[in-house]
């Protein structure tokens, strides 16, 4: 066991790495960036709204004025954050302050600016007294850009994460305790009027995606109930901002526990809902499997009990295959659900990695993909070692 251990200790390391270099690289190469949208300001603006310093002092708030790698690792580690001891490469160029344009003219007539050399480099001196973070590697995620500006990520995320963590871990809690008995039922009883009925709900809940499910909810239990004088459900926030009154239920304090426990109740159904609808199916189809297997069959035929049989015998090896759906608990936990959080206005770390993104907080976004990569490999792990536990057959070695 710890020679497997160490060996996906140092796979997991490596596994890392490459998902923070990829996702590193393809979010500063897409378009739509902090200098794009100054540009399109520009363009709207006029030029003498928005100068060629404002769009320098942008490249060196963002850090675009390093080149990628550079960038990359000044994030990774802290490095590089000014000239080698004894001012040893202070002179050595890390990016571009303003790129050099060449203007082209084409036989057409039309005329094209393009970015071509640089005319002010950025040496490791100019780095030195810039603000950088120890890196990543030593659990300092840099401070933020745009949405608390100047103040450390950690900080955003951690007002974020309460909410993330008590709305899916009672989501995911309600479905393991629903979808495995629905799912063993189901496998039990098939082809029942009750096996039926909740193959119809499954492939509902699992065709259609979370945002109708929302919307339709905030229609049918917000809107529809309360222009109908019955008994309604806040249609988004965590907390509410006034007072309100709902029919049968009276006045209802901002901010109380009533008031929370009400705002909470629709995204925890629906999120509740799509995971039941995914999970039963998939214990049943594997109850179905271990209820054909031969032992399974010996064991009917020597008279054991059916409740024994099935709880005893099919039931723990059926729930090999589900272990594997756990792995991705540990990132739901954390990164909550992005579409769902949106839809309900929750402030939950999935819609913050969404206004993040939508609003070039490179940081934040960075952190959160990180910290579910992270996450992610460790409940594969912990799979792994789950995966023992259920069936003795399997060793680690």
């Amino acid at each position: 066991m710890a020679g497997y251990l160490a060996r996906r200790f140092v796979q997991m390391l490596l596994v890392a790495l490459i998902a923070a270099i990829c996702s590193y690289g393809l979010l500063y190469l897409v378009p739509g960036g902090p200098i794009d949208q100054l540009l399109a300001e520009r363009q709207n603006a006029g030029q003498n709204r928005i100068s060629e310093d404002d769009i320098r002092r942008v490249r060196e708030r963002f850090e675009l004025d390093i080149y990628l790698p550079f960038r990359f690792t000044r994030w990774l580690i802290g490095w590089p954050a000014g000239p080698l001891p004894g001012g040893i490469g202070a002179d050595w160029q890390v990016g571009c302050a303003v790129p050099g344009q060449v203007r082209l003219r084409y036989p057409d007539g039309r005329i094209e600016v393009v970015e071509e050399g640089c005319e002010v480099p950025v040496t490791m001196a100019d780095l030195e007294g810039r603000k950088v973070s120890r890196g990543i590697v030593f659990g300092d995620f840099g401070i933020s850009q745009v949405m608390l500006r100047g103040r450390p990520v950690i900080d955003l995320i951690m007002t974020r994460l309460p909410y993330t963590l008590y709305l899916m871990g009672t989501s995911i809690l309600l479905s393991i305790l629903i979808a495995v008995p629905v799912g063993v039922y189901s496998a039990v009883k098939q082809y029942s009027r009750f096996d039926y009925i909740m193959t119809t709900v499954a492939f509902i809940g699992a065709s259609l995606p979370s945002f109708v499910f929302g919307i339709f909810a905030i229609l049918l239990f917000s809107v529809l109930a309360k222009n109908a004088g019955l008994p309604y459900l806040p249609p988004g926030d965590a907390v509410g901002v006034r007072d309100y009154t709902i029919p049968l239920i009276g006045t209802v304090q901002a901010g109380s526990l009533l008031d929370r426990f009400l705002r909470f109740l629709m995204p925890c159904g629906v999120l509740t809902f799509i995971n039941i609808a995914g999970w039963s199916r998939f214990v049943r189809g594997s109850m179905l499997e271990v209820l054909s297997l031969d032992y399974v069959r010996t064991a009917r035929a020597k008279g054991v009990a059916e409740r024994v049989v099935i709880l005893k015998h099919a039931l723990r090896n059926s729930l090999i295959p589900f272990v594997t759906l756990l792995a991705g608990i540990l990132v739901a936990l954390f990164s909550g659900a992005l579409i769902t959080e949106t839809v309900f206005n929750w402030p939950g770390i999935g819609r913050l990695f969404i206004d993040a993104l939508g609003r070039n907080d490179y940081n934040v976004v960075m952190a959160l993909l990180i910290i579910n990569v992270v996450l992610l490999l460790i409940g594969i792990l912990i799979t792994d070692i789950l995966y023992t536990v259920v069936d003795p057959r399997i060793r680690l070695t």
